[in-house]
Parts: C-alpha cells; sequence; structure tokens
C-alpha cells in the first residue's frame, strides 16, 4: 500500500498539535494529555465525534471525583490507585460512558503522581479536557462532502441492475446465456458501501436523522434480493415459447427504464396486462409447457412485488414532506 496522508490524519495531526501548544501557553501540567484527548475525540463523523467527547468529558469528571475523594481519604499507594480503577470502571459502565476510561484513567494517573489533591491540580485538568475535546471539535466542524461518492454508488447500481434484467430477457428469449454472472457479487457489494457512505451522510448532519440515498440503497437492496430468487426460476427454463419471448420483452423494457423516476404505474399496467393475455392463450399442451407457463406466472408475481416495493418507497418519501 503506498505512503498516503489523509484528511482525517492530517486535521488529527494538527488539532494534537494545537492542543498541545495551548496547554503549554497556559503552562499546564501534563500538557501533552491535551494532545491525547484531541487524538480519542477525533472521529469518522460529526456526530460520532460529539458522542466521542461527551462520552469523555462524563468519563474524565467521574474519574476526577473518584480518585480525588479516595486519594484525599486513603493516601497514595498502588492499592489505593487499583481501589479507585475498581470504583471508577462500574461507574463508567453504569452511566454508558466506558468509552471514555482510558482518557480518564489518564486524569487519574496524574491525581496519582501529583501526590496531593488540590484545587489548582483539578483546574488543570479540567483544563486539559476542555483544551483536548474543544480542539477535536473545531476540527471536526468540517468533514468533506461525500456525494460524490453517494452519486457513484447510485450509477453504478443501476448499471448492474439494468445488467441484470437484459441478461435474464436474454436467458427467456434464447433458453441460453454466456453471463457469467459477476453482476449479482458486485451488486452486493455496492448496495452495501452505499448504505454504509449514506450512514455516514447523516452522521455528519446533526438533526438529519433519514437520508434520500439511504432510502434509495434500501429499496434497492430489497429489489436485488427478489432478483436473486428469480434467477434460478429463470434459469430453469430451457425451452422458448411465445410466452418467453412476451416477458422477455417486458424485462428489457424495464431494463431501460431503472432511473429514480417513478414510473411503476406504468409498468405495473404492462405487467397486468401481460398476465392477462398469457391467461387468455390455450391451456398448456405439454408438460414442459405447463412447467415454463408456472415458472413465468412466478416470475411475474415477482416482478410485481419488486414495483410494489419501489411504489411503497415514493409514497413513504412524500408523507415525509407533507
Amino acid at each position: 500500500m503506498p505512503f498516503r496522508i489523509g484528511y482525517r490524519t492530517l486535521k488529527t495531526a494538527i488539532g494534537a498539535g494545537i492542543a498541545v501548544a495551548i496547554a503549554q501557553m497556559l503552562q499546564l501540567e501534563y500538557y501533552g494529555s491535551a494532545a491525547i484527548l484531541t487524538l480519542l475525540c477525533i472521529s469518522t463523523t460529526k456526530r460520532d465525534s460529539v458522542k466521542a467527547s461527551w462520552y469523555r468529558i462524563v468519563a474524565c469528571i467521574i474519574g476526577l471525583s473518584v480518585s480525588s475523594i479516595v486519594f484525599s481519604l486513603v493516601g497514595y499507594a498502588p492499592w489505593t490507585l487499583a481501589i479507585v480503577l475498581l470504583l471508577f470502571i462500574p461507574l463508567a459502565v453504569m452511566t454508558k460512558v466506558e468509552e471514555g476510561i482510558v482518557t480518564s484513567a489518564v486524569i487519574i494517573l496524574h491525581m496519582y503522581s501529583a501526590r496531593e489533591v488540590t484545587s489548582s491540580l483539578i483546574i488543570n485538568e479540567l483544563l486539559l479536557i476542555a483544551i483536548g475535546v474543544g480542539i477535536a471539535l473545531i476540527m471536526n466542524a468540517y468533514i468533506p462532502s461525500n456525494q460524490k461518492k453517494l452519486r457513484h454508488y447510485h450509477k453504478e447500481i443501476e448499471t448492474h441492475f439494468k445488467k441484470i434484467f437484459i441478461e435474464l430477457a436474454i436467458y427467456l428469449r434464447n433458453g441460453e446465456s454466456e453471463w457469467d454472472g459477476k453482476e449479482i457479487y458486485e451488486t452486493d457489494e455496492l448496495l452495501k458501501a452505499g448504505q454504509n457512505e449514506a450512514l455516514v451522510n447523516i452522521h455528519n448532519h446533526f438533526l438529519r436523522y433519514e437520508d434520500h440515498y439511504y432510502y434509495y440503497f434500501k429499496m434497492r437492496e430489497k429489489q436485488f434480493e427478489l432478483l436473486e430468487k428469480l434467477i434460478p426460476y429463470v434459469s430453469s427454463i430451457d425451452q422458448t415459447f411465445e410466452q418467453n419471448v412476451v416477458l422477455a420483452d417486458f424485462l428489457e423494457e424495464l431494463s431501460g427504464a431503472i432511473s429514480p423516476a417513478n414510473r411503476v404505474p406504468f409498468f405495473l399496467q404492462r405487467l397486468n396486462e401481460i398476465k392477462n393475455t398469457f391467461k387468455s392463450m390455450e391451456l398448456p399442451q405439454t408438460r414442459e409447457e405447463f412447467e415454463t407457463r408456472a415458472s413465468l406466472f412466478f416470475i411475474m408475481n415477482e416482478l410485481e412485488e419488486y414495483l410494489h416495493i419501489k411504489d411503497r418507497l415514493w409514497n413513504e418519501l412524500d408523507k415525509k414532506k407533507l
């Protein structure tokens, strides 16, 4: 892997340096701890950074309180330090700020090393916490937009869906295909990556708990599950009948309309017309034709559900806009 310095690495390094510089300027003891706090509080998203900062502030205050009381009453010895940790760690877990245990241990060790509890020492530790956490929040205030990545996954997923529909149509029409199916695996990976990026986008906004892209990727995930169910039924059809060609034409038409636009009512109507056409045809004359017709009806039912998934998404989004 080539050596590279990412955006998060850069702002973490700069933030740690600024935190130490401020702590030194204020002539604080243990000024290096400000950098440790900054390192631990800078996260991949704004929301995660605020959570991490809050957990560490609360945990540090608990650790500061417990160590001040125990060291003042019992004294300074290794076994006293053990008592402090035995009391502090369960309290941190109970208050659900266990992420701040390691950071707080540094503050507790400062108290132990000082060998006395004074107001100036407590102020020193509080200032270290404020500087470390504050610089981390400032450095994390700007996070580059991931809209470009989201658009990329959106476009690639639609391209893969089109390819899958076209290949299914080819198989229905010809009874065979040279398709290696690699788009199936790739689509699954693209959907996972897209959802992860959409979650990052949500967590970079404090007042947003939903995201259009996240809804889109969840919709495509459900549709993709249906497509995976269709493939064995399509591949089981090894003879070509008139009905195969009709459904193949529909799949090709559907592949050309894969987009964010809502054309579901049109395709549901088309699918219903095809079903009615099949029902009006003569009954199957052979076992093979009967099995093929049954598979085609199953495929059409799954395609109907495929279309309804998108329709439900659009209705849900419309309700949220009202």
